[in-house]
């Protein structure tokens, strides 16, 4: 089935269309097991049934100050605009249903350098050091070849953000450049952000 997304308005650089319409995708669900032994699956966020614990995970991830530049938590509707407006999706644990990963995946910039895709990863702090990260890391890049993008563009990884760039590098994203003091993080002050780009036309 098909799906239209219409998410509320939200502040930008760009002004990007109100209308997606949601792609389906054959591959889905995704059953991994990470490196660590957790089985997964991966799968479209339902918004009716993943909304609370999704909602819940990124604004905790807001209130820790380290890895994105909101300073205050997301109502429904900011969430929903930021979050929710392309193609997002959940990891959770077969065996206790809970989600324990999130991400998403939508253009970088708007019309014609649109094929440029951007995503934004967050793990629940109870579920980190299991693997999931690198497990949905992985899944991303497939995703996104498969919604036709044609490239990855991370804008922000702060640099005291080392699970990260340990992972981006391992993945073999290339490092464009760094921004520097591009975040004002919690307890940590400035700090530099280093931006990461794949090809995804590219066959390993």
């Amino acid at each position: 089935s098909i799906f239209v997304v219409i998410p509320p308005v939200m502040s930008s650089a760009y002004v990007f269309e109100n209308t997606y319409v949601i792609k389906q995708l054959g591959c889905l669900p995704l059953q991994v097991t990470t490196k660590h032994g957790l089985k997964i699956t991966i799968d479209r966020a339902d918004p009716a049934t993943d909304f609370e614990a999704t909602q819940a995970t990124f604004n905790e991830i807001i209130e820790e100050g380290q890895t994105y530049p909101f300073e205050t938590p997301l109502d429904d509707d900011g969430f929903k605009a930021y979050f929710l407006s392309h193609d997002a999706f959940v990891a959770k644990s077969v065996e206790s249903k809970e989600v324990v990963g999130m991400f998403y995946i939508k253009p970088n910039f708007p019309g014609r350098c649109s094929h440029i895709c951007n995503g934004g990863f967050c793990v629940p702090a109870l579920h980190r050091r299991q693997g999931v990260a690198r497990a949905m890391a992985e899944a991303f890049f497939r995703l996104a070849a498969s919604l036709d993008y044609r490239a990855v563009m991370f804008n922000l990884v702060f640099v005291t953000n080392t699970a990260s760039l340990a992972l981006w590098r391992s993945l073999g994203m290339q490092e464009l450049g760094t921004i520097p003091q591009a975040g004002r993080l919690k307890n940590l002050g400035y700090q530099d952000a280093i931006q990461f780009y794949k090809d995804l036309t590219m066959t390993s």
